[in-house]
């Protein structure tokens, strides 16, 4: 870490709506563009770390939502974060120990303050955090269809590109046949079904007979809150559970492993409240032999920095939800853009995130004037 304290000096806010290339759709319905709360944060050396607010405009994933995003930064965390003194990352969680949940934005004031540190140590993002790859393995998720020939098409054509895994949204009345076939396909694939909260218990035996495609796990099945009834599916059913809401600080992964609720972590940066908490859990997960992966959020550029980081740690065991911007955006707020290299997203060489942000597109974009707060 960084030897000496960074102070916090100015503090400046956006909120970016990026249109998406084409609508995605999942059981909890379609988007067409993408919030995206960008954070600056400046210290006292002059140097710019920067974080994403991923919350959704509506509060269907997690109770979090755009609006309640800002209102907590403007209102709340960023008038104590300025002016403030630094002397790891971590010291931000020890900051706000007493608050609860918020945990989309303060991920974007934890990212910063990494940046803002690896910058500080003059490493890429990845190298600070104690990484040695040159890259993470990405695998795509794919919304859910209209039919399971237009699925297949959509699959072939990911294979065609390099990806290894494929993540296909289900929903009840768009399961079985879907992934079976995709299944008779390419039966090698690493084939994953998200269900984001779908189902309940009383649909164990239509999930049981997802047994029989081989998948490589299915997410979240039940409701976030549902880990009792995870774990009587988990024990009913082969496919191994992932869990995605549902873990949201590490004592939802200790739950998870005593009550043998899942097999897997679907470990999001944003959701679990930025990078600190993320690499707990991930320790934690790999003391107990669960298997872990980074998702995404249709994250803007600086959240899929961040996610790329992550994914190049020990621990991250399974292909990611890692993307080119251009998979989800024609212009992202970020410059150079996320690329991929067949089915590797390549960490850059630049201290930091790595990225500059990309002025142009964020005013194209931006909601409203920005908003600053400086220390006095």
């Amino acid at each position: 870490m960084q030897a000496q304290p960074i102070k916090i000096t100015r503090a400046r806010l956006w909120q970016v709506n990026l249109p998406l290339r084409q609508p995605f759709r999942s059981s909890e319905g379609i988007i067409d563009c993408k919030p995206v709360v960008l954070l600056e944060l400046t210290d006292a050396a002059g140097r710019h770390g920067y974080g994403e607010g991923s919350a959704f405009l509506t509060p269907f994933y997690t109770a979090e939502f755009t609006a309640g995003t800002l209102a907590f930064l403007k209102g709340l965390a960023l008038p104590r974060v300025v002016g403030s003194a630094y002397v790891s990352p971590a010291a931000l969680s020890e900051q706000f120990a007493g608050w609860q949940g918020n945990q989309m934005a303060l991920a974007a004031l934890d990212e910063a303050l990494w940046d803002l540190f690896a910058q500080a140590a003059g490493q890429p993002l990845a190298t600070f955090l104690g990484s040695r790859r040159p890259a993470a393995e990405a695998g795509i998720s794919l919304g859910i269809q209209d039919s399971p020939a237009a699925l297949v098409a959509k699959v072939k054509a990911a294979v065609a590109a390099g990806y290894r895994r494929v993540k296909v949204k289900i929903k009840p009345g768009a399961d079985y046949a879907y992934l079976a076939a995709v299944r008779r396909a390419f039966p090698d694939l690493l084939l994953m079904a998200d269900a984001n909260s779908a189902y309940t218990l009383a649909d164990r035996d239509h999930l049981k007979a997802l047994d029989e495609l081989g998948l490589t796990m299915i997410e979240q099945p039940l409701a976030a809150g549902d880990l009792v009834e995870h774990a009587r599916l988990q024990a009913a059913i082969q496919t191994p559970i992932c869990l995605d809401e549902s873990i949201v600080t590490l004592a939802d992964a200790k739950a998870m492993v005593a009550l043998k609720a899942g097999r897997v972590i679907n470990l999001k940066v944003a959701r679990v409240g930025g990078l600190t908490p993320a690499r707990q859990i991930l320790a934690f997960a790999r003391t107990h032999g669960i298997d872990c992966w980074v998702g995404g959020m249709v994250d803007g550029g600086v959240g899929r920095a961040v996610n790329l980081a992550l994914a190049t740690l020990d621990g991250i065991s399974l292909p990611n939800d890692l993307s080119a911007s251009r998979r989800f955006f024609n212009a992202d707020i970020i410059t150079p853009p996320v690329t991929l290299n067949g089915n590797q997203v390549p960490v850059p060489h630049r201290p930091g995130l790595g990225f500059a942000i990309n002025w142009p597109v964020v005013a194209r974009y931006q909601q409203g004037p920005a908003w600053t707060l400086a220390a006095d």
